[in-house]
């Protein structure tokens, strides 16, 4: 059995100070994703979307541990995209209007037939999951700047404001606001919690 841990293989991507910004070229890599609209803390639709996301990738995952292959990894961060139709809505954290592309990311030796598949076999066991609106799909943001955020996500704001001020000393900001979640915040406490804070540029 092949063991892989993607985290240490893509360390560039999914490791990040949290004293200062830093730079980042992402490469292009696969996700499934889920979009949706709503406050996460609410949104019965947000919270659907997550256990669709994990449930699908670790189904994937036992698949492929189980194939010819015989490769074992950990199931991939939760990340998300956040942004509003009206910006402002989103700097004043008027939750109701946000909208949302959960998402995490499929290492190149899962194909897109073990996902589907994965996805078909889930949609007769858990019917109450919206496996439907489940795309996999390629992504690249290509030049990001990225920073590590460490206590719970109401505290976000100034090191945004860090990351924002490092950006526009020398670029401008695109692209929408990227959230890489590492930290299992059932089992952890929220001044523990772990977010990579990243934006185009």
């Amino acid at each position: 059995m092949k063991k892989i841990n993607l985290k240490k293989d893509f360390k560039h991507y999914y490791q990040a100070s949290s004293k200062a910004a830093t730079q980042v070229e992402l490469p292009t890599f696969r996700f499934l994703m889920m979009d949706g609209k709503g406050n996460p803390n609410k949104s019965k639709e947000y919270a659907q979307a997550v256990e669709t996301l994990f449930s699908a990738s670790y189904t994937a995952k036992f698949m492929v541990k189980k194939s010819a292959l015989e490769i074992d990894y950990a199931v991939m961060p939760l990340e998300g995209l956040w942004w509003a139709d009206d910006m402002s809505d989103f700097v004043n954290a008027n939750k109701t209007n946000w909208k949302w592309t959960m998402m995490i990311m499929q290492p190149e030796f899962v194909s897109d037939e073990v996902i589907s598949i994965a996805i078909e076999t889930l949609k007769k066991k858990k019917i109450f999951l919206p496996f439907e609106k489940l795309r996999l799909e390629e992504f690249n943001e290509g030049l990001c700047a990225q920073i590590l955020h460490i206590g719970p996500f109401s505290d976000e704001g100034p090191t945004i404001e860090r990351l924002h001020d490092f950006i526009d000393k020398t670029s401008r900001k695109r692209g929408k606001h990227h959230e890489i979640y590492l930290s299992d915040i059932r089992r952890s406490a929220p001044q523990n919690w772990k977010t990579i804070i990243r934006q185009p540029m």
